[in-house]
Parts: C-alpha cells; sequence; structure tokens
C-alpha cells in the first residue's frame, strides 16, 4: 500500500508515533488510508452539511475495512461573493483546491479518496485533482438544495437576483424583494437550479466519477447519507481493483459527458471545467469538440434558469440515469465505459426511465435537436465565446445592435440601474477575462438586473469573463481572445454595430478591418488591476478562457 511509506517499518516509528498522538490504533494503520476531503464550512449553504456527509463516507470507508482520513478543502460561496472584488477568487479557487488536495494527498500518502464537494468550484477542482494523482477516488457531492416559494411560486436563487431587477426598475415593491430574500433559499445544499455546482455534480456522474444519484438526490433526503456511505465503501472495491480516476476519464468519458451537458442545458461554466478537468486528465479537447457535441445531441431539459423546473424534479423523474438513457436509445453514448459504481455506464443506466415528460422531454420531441449550449465564433471571438442557448428567448437567437462599451462590471450594473440601457442594446463588458479581471468574474447582476427590468428578450450582452449558470437571456461569455491581452473586444467601440447569431454560430463587430487594424495600432495594454496577492501571480500564470483557464 502506498500508506506503508509513513506507518510500515523502523524507518518509520517518527511518523507512525504521530499516528499514534492523533488516536489511531494498530489495526487502523495495517488498513489502506482513505482521505475524506471534505469542504464543510459554515459560510456555503452548499456545504453546511457536508460534515454529515463526510461522516457517512468515513462510515462507509470503516465498514468495508478502511481508515478513513479527514482533510478539509476550501470553497467560495458564488452567491456571496457575487457582485463585487470576492468574485475575482472563486474561479482561481478552482486551482487552489486542485493543489491543496494534491499536497495533502501525497504529504500523507493516502491510498485512495473520497472527495465531498458541493458548489461551483469545489466539484471540479476536486476531479482535477483525482485526475492529476490518479488515486482511485470517488466524488460523493452534498446534493442540491430545495425549491424555494414566493407565493404559490418555487423559486430558485436566479429568480432572487431578478427581482433585484425588479424592485430597480419598480416592477415590484420593497415588501415584495423581502419576500423573495427570505423564502428563495430555504436550507442546505447547491442552488435548486441547473446552475454551475449542479451542473458539475450531474456531469460527475456523467463522466463515471460518481454514484448514480450523485447529481440529483436532494441534500435534505436520507437518500443523500445512503449514497455518501456507499460511496466510501465502493472506493475500497476500487483499491482492492486498481480501478483508477485516468481508467475512467478516457476522451469517451468526456464525450459521454458533454452529450450529457447538453441534453441537460448545463451552465456554461461547464465548458471552462470540463476543459480544465480534460487537460488534468490528458485529454485532448477543445471548442470545436464541443461544438460538434452541441450539434448531435438534442435538449430535454430547460431547468431553471431556463424553466420552472428544479434539480428535485430532475430526480423524481428519473435523474441523469434517465437522460443518459435516452441519449443511450439515439445511440449517443459509449455504454461500454467503466464507472465507479465497478458497472459499465450501460449497466449503470440499465432499466432508469422517463418518469415525467414535463421534466425531461421524451427523445420525440425535446426542446430543440441541439444542445443546451452554443460555442460562437467570429471578429471579436477568434477563439470562441459560449452561450447557454437553452436559456435564450427565441427572439434573441439572432440579434443586431449597438454597443453599450464598458471596462468592467461595476460600469455597467449602474447604468441598468439607472435605466439607460434600452431595447435593442448589445452589452459588452471587457477587462473582466481570466487575466483582465483577474479571475474572470461571473455577471449575474447585470444579466439578472436586465432580466429583472423585462430586458432579456431585447438586450444582450458579451463578456470576457463568464456567467453564472443562473444567468439567462443571449449572454455570451469567455470571449477570446480576452480585452487584457489584445482580443478584438478591447477594440469595440460604443455604438459599434454587432451580430450575434447564435443558429450560425456566429459573433461579429460589424466594422472593417481596417478599421479594426487603425483601433489595435492605438490600443495599449492597461495596467493591472491587481499587483499584491495570489491573484497578481494568478494573473501572470492564468491560460485563456477557450483552454479552461488552467495555470501554465
Amino acid at each position: 500500500m502506498r500508506s506503508d511509506n509513513v506507518k510500515q517499518g523502523p524507518e518509520r516509528c517518527p511518523n507512525r508515533s504521530l499516528f499514534y498522538a492523533l488516536g489511531f490504533t494498530d489495526e487502523e494503520l495495517e488498513r489502506p488510508l482513505v482521505g475524506v476531503v471534505s469542504a464543510f464550512s459554515e459560510i456555503v449553504p452548499g456545504h453546511a452539511h457536508l460534515d454529515k456527509i463526510a461522516q457517512a463516507v468515513k462510515d462507509g470507508v470503516r465498514m468495508a475495512g478502511g481508515t478513513p482520513v479527514m482533510v478539509p478543502a476550501i470553497g467560495v460561496c458564488d452567491g456571496i461573493a457575487m457582485g463585487h472584488e470576492g468574485m475575482k477568487y472563486s474561479l482561481p479557487s478552482r486551482e487552489l483546491i486542485c493543489d491543496s488536495i494534491e499536497t495533502m494527498a501525497t504529504a500523507h500518502q493516502f491510498d485512495a479518496l473520497v472527495l465531498v464537494p458541493n458548489c461551483d468550484k469545489i466539484v471540479p477542482g476536486m476531479l482535477m485533482a483525482a485526475a492529476r494523482l490518479n488515486l482511485p477516488a470517488v466524488v460523493a457531492s452534498g446534493g442540491p438544495m430545495l425549491a424555494g416559494k414566493q407565493g404559490e411560486r418555487r423559486v430558485s436563487l436566479s429568480q432572487m437576483f431578478e427581482a433585484v431587477g425588479s424592485y430597480k426598475g419598480g416592477l415590484i415593491d420593497a415588501a415584495a424583494l423581502d419576500d423573495y430574500t427570505k423564502n428563495t433559499c430555504p436550507g442546505c445544499g447547491s442552488c435548486a437550479g441547473m446552475y454551475t455546482a449542479n451542473s458539475m455534480n450531474c456531469l460527475a456522474e456523467a463522466i463515471g466519477m460518481a454514484l448514480p444519484g450523485n447529481g440529483t438526490i436532494p441534500a435534505v433526503y436520507s437518500a443523500r447519507v445512503q449514497l455518501a456511505k456507499h460511496a466510501g465503501m465502493q472506493v475500497m472495491k476500487l483499491l482492492e481493483k486498481g480501478l483508477r480516476p485516468r481508467d475512467i476519464l478516457t476522451p469517451e468519458a468526456f464525450e459521454n459527458a458533454l452529450a450529457t451537458d447538453m441534453a441537460l442545458g448545463c451552465s456554461t461554466n461547464s465548458v471552462l471545467h470540463l476543459l480544465a478537468i480534460a487537460h488534468e486528465a490528458k485529454v485532448p479537447m477543445d471548442l470545436e469538440t464541443i461544438n460538434k457535441m452541441s450539434a448531435r445531441v438534442p435538449n430535454f431539459c430547460h431547468l431553471a434558469p431556463a424553466g420552472p423546473t428544479h434539480i428535485e424534479d430532475l430526480y423524481a423523474a428519473g435523474g441523469v440515469p434517465a437522460v443518459m438513457n435516452q441519449l443511450a436509445q439515439l445511440g449517443l453514448l459509449h455504454t461500454g465505459l467503466p464507472t465507479v459504481t465497478g458497472r459499465t455506464i450501460g449497466e449503470n443506466i440499465a432499466g432508469a426511465a422517463n418518469r415525467d415528460s414535463g421534466a425531461i422531454r421524451p427523445t420525440d420531441r425535446p426542446y430543440s435537436p441541439t444542445g443546451g449550449i452554443a460555442v460562437l465564433w467570429g471578429n471579436i471571438a477568434q477563439n470562441g465565446g459560449v452561450v447557454k442557448r437553452s436559456a435564450v428567448a427565441p427572439e434573441m437567437l439572432v440579434h443586431e445592435g449597438p454597443a453599450r462599451v464598458f471596462d468592467g462590471e461595476e460600469g455597467a450594473i449602474a447604468a441598468i440601474y439607472a435605466g439607460e440601457i434600452k431595447p435593442g442594446d448589445v452589452v459588452v463588458i471587457r477587462y473582466e477575462g481570466p487575466r483582465g479581471g483577474p479571475g474572470m468574474r461571473e455577471m449575474l447582476n447585470p444579466t439578472s438586473a436586465l432580466a429583472g427590468m423585462g430586458l432579456d428578450k431585447s438586450v444582450a450582452l458579451i463578456t470576457d469573463g463568464r456567467f453564472s449558470g443562473a444567468s439567462r437571456g443571449a449572454s455570451i461569455g469567455h470571449v477570446s481572445p480576452e480585452a487584457a491581452v489584445g482580443g478584438e473586444i478591447a477594440l469595440v467601440q460604443e455604438g459599434d454595430r454587432i451580430l450575434i447569431d447564435i443558429p450560425a454560430g456566429r459573433l461579429e463587430l460589424l466594422v472593417s478591418g481596417e478599421e479594426l487594424e487603425r483601433r489595435r495600432a492605438q490600443w495599449k495594454a492597461p495596467a493591472p488591476k491587481v499587483t499584491e496577492g495570489w491573484l497578481a501571480r494568478y494573473a501572470r500564470l492564468v491560460s485563456s478562457a477557450n483552454t479552461g483557464a488552467v495555470l501554465e
């Protein structure tokens, strides 16, 4: 066992003495050491109950003959970090999580890992670590929050952010805003829509690194604790068989994840994270691969913010296995691939049925014949931009309008709240990319303000930053190259006409090439926004969004 390096032989007596200091017994030290990496904290609603989930995992490891060792991981609550400098730390925290797991697992020579995340950057950070370390590993997430209530209407965090725009626009009063504030998020779990956290928890299941149910069993259900116990037991079987993450995270497994992503209508952030996980697994992937999958795979789900259903509805309808079973019926899945269950994808989804066509459209009447995410290219997105097509109103799939240009999120949100953005406009928010932000902030405040003020069906938004999974509308993010490195988005001027054609995959600035070259000659790189702390280091090392914003 790998852990023998820290607990066996006379040379390791000093090491072993420190295990005794922790209360370990000889019997425990004779067993494999399983790192249980818990992101429990008291600041993230999605993580507030992970102490119980981690304990259930530990129980499962012990039942199966292992010795569990809990170690911590950090996690940022994107909702709390939204709209201020804290959001600069959200995406970069993914790299810290991955690096810290590598550090803890290698320094202490764990034999296997059970990864206990729940929210946005924590799930992909842990999957990146699993791929990098290549130790037997299972993801055991904390599960989604139940939807809240606003009157008779079920709501989730996207409606909460949009309510602020409605209040600013005079569409609701302070009492209604307070009602949203107190009743939208009823308890623990990852926010109830198909936002980034739930997207990645579902895709962890689809790619084969989590047990069925990981993406959809609500956080407060006893089945979630039972699943965690099974994850602890299952990692011991993986250790015995020698099945490792890179045996599972193959090119075909990423194709399965992408197909499921398109069918579910996942967050655009899933593009960033799948690229980053593929990078750690040494699997080639690019935006062209993603767009080809989008062209082939129908979209079956319009979960919040795209529609009125929530993750609890997806769970009741049959969950990820039901969606994957429909994909398999269409010949869009590799069903023979191994998974952490010890069975193949096909065996995992055998017998799964769609129990609610309101939550999962059947194969013969999808929402669209193409996937939930689309990649656009053009003269201001030479290396691509990403949009959640399933959350765009039909009338905004093709749009042309004047650019309203802002060098940062704050100016844009102030203009929206002040009523300065008009129907037909194309809001451009730049210098918010991985390097320019730094940290590639989510633009949920601007998109929610537009939606809350009733402008999401007449105003588009383009950014080299990114969007929360709770964003909806013609919101095109990840525009690459970003403004801070001289990407063409830096050359857009107020009033320029911009054409968006999502079905055709086009994003064009309607300005001549000669004029763009004249502007480029006058452009000067801006001074870094952050010059101290680790974000300054991150800004120097991070790659472009179209390659996953990984550290070079």
